[in-house]
């Protein structure tokens, strides 16, 4: 039988008699190409499947303890794909392990450093109030930017300057307000009794714990210093029903159906401090839609932007990567598979559902393809003021075809398939 390189000698000939470009300036210069294995998801949406640690001829049963639910939902951490190698820190946290805070008429879970190592720059919060319920006036040292999952809430803040912003917010949409800028966030009677909502902090080791609360500062502060600062030095029984704890979520008065009706100072901050994505039409692809918002479109959000992301079944966030900032994701809807590239031939393949989180670091290359047979909608959030993102079908593109055919050995037909614009969605 003919050798490798006898057959690649004359292919080589043919092609010099039919004027062709020689062979060997198309393909790479190596002895051996990636394998033919297209490393599909092994399972999904099956939850009656046997999960088996097994690919090809690679594997072997699980002969000790195994916790299926667990592996029903991990299948390419169970079974990786042959292209995954070396070591990557994991991208990965599900809500459903955070420690939930129950409250009364509401709950709180976060993700930080403490839950995810990897998450260094972003933390997170969801929360959950029942219709009336208030989350107690508080401030942060960090940024805090939010999506609402569900229902519908009021929300207010001041400037340093005096300046007022109320809004009411619903599902789909958004509020950013600054570091150190005091809130109030309010849930209003809904079919869905109440609200839910995504909270992001610019900061990786934000905890929900360390909120400058109202009452807890009054609580820990001499009573007739309040009474001085309020100008009732003579009437300190006045400050009597300063609560001895924290309120954090509780029961709060009603507030009025018309937000006219709270008779506060008119909003007048230079810019608003809430932003009505639900309300935004999404920039349409070949396999989906994206929003995108930033400080260009919401003046207000100057540490956090974000993307929304939709991928009809079938259709993938094409292969990119952020080139100074990281990536916090969250999936709303639908199933996700998601390759992260971190250099140096490591690779790891990871499995998300709604309700998880992820978190790339700055230049990792990735995907998120819909592996299930609904929609899939999911968060792109980055510490910045401006989205930035490097397709790798655009950069190919835009690059010389002979240099990319030698890298590659891609032919002229797959060059013609290349698109000098971001596809995004595919």
């Amino acid at each position: 039988m003919p050798s490798y390189w006898t057959l690649l000698s004359s292919l080589v000939l043919l092609g010099r008699l039919a004027g062709a470009a020689p062979v060997a300036d198309i393909l790479p210069p190596t002895d051996s190409f990636i394998s033919s294995d297209p490393n599909p998801q092994l399972w999904n949406n099956d939850r009656t499947v046997d999960p088996v640690p097994l690919r090809g001829s690679r594997g072997a049963a699980v002969l000790g303890p195994q916790n299926v639910q667990l592996d029903l939902l991990n299948p390419d951490l169970l079974a990786p794909p042959t292209t995954d190698n070396g070591q990557v820190p994991n991208i990965k946290w599900p809500f459903s392990m955070s420690h939930n805070r129950l409250a009364n008429g509401g709950w709180a879970r976060q993700q930080n450093v403490y839950a995810m190592p990897t998450a260094t720059e972003i933390a997170a919060v969801n929360m959950r109030l029942d219709s009336g319920v208030a989350r107690e006036m508080h401030w942060h040292s960090a940024a805090e930017w939010a999506y609402m999952l569900a229902g519908d809430v009021r929300v207010s803040t001041i400037t340093p300057e005096g300046q007022v912003w109320m809004a009411d917010v619903t599902q789909g949409d958004l509020w950013y307000f600054p570091a150190g800028f005091p809130h109030s966030i309010q849930a209003k009677n809904n079919s869905v009794g109440g609200a839910e909502f995504l909270l992001i902090f610019d900061q990786g080791d934000f905890s929900e714990d360390a909120t400058f609360l109202l009452t807890d500062w009054l609580a820990h502060t001499p009573k007739d210093v309040v009474a001085k600062n309020f100008g009732m030095q003579g009437n300190l029984t006045a400050f009597d029903h300063i609560p001895e704890r924290e309120l954090y979520i509780f029961p709060s008065a009603p507030m009025p159906e018309d937000i006219e009706e709270d008779k506060v100072i008119p909003n007048n901050t230079p810019y608003p401090f809430t932003f009505p994505l639900s309300r935004v039409n999404g920039t349409k692809t070949p396999g989906g839609s994206v929003k995108v918002v930033d400080s260009r479109t919401f003046n207000a959000s100057k540490t956090i932007s974000a993307v929304e992301v939709t991928v009809e079944v079938g259709g993938m966030r094409e292969l990119h990567w952020h080139p100074t900032q990281p990536e916090w994701g969250y999936f709303i809807e639908g199933e996700a598979r998601l390759t992260v590239f971190a250099s140096q031939s490591h690779a790891q393949t990871y499995n998300f559902q709604p309700g998880d989180i992820s978190y790339i670091p700055p230049s990792f290359g990735h995907y998120v393809e819909n592996t299930g047979n609904t929609t899939l909608r999911f968060l792109e959030v980055f510490k910045s003021d401006v989205f930035q993102d490097i397709s790798l079908n655009q950069w190919l593109a835009l690059t010389p075809p002979e240099l990319v055919k030698s890298h590659l050995g891609f032919d002229d037909s797959t060059m013609s398939r290349l698109t000098k614009t971001k596809q995004v969605v595919v």
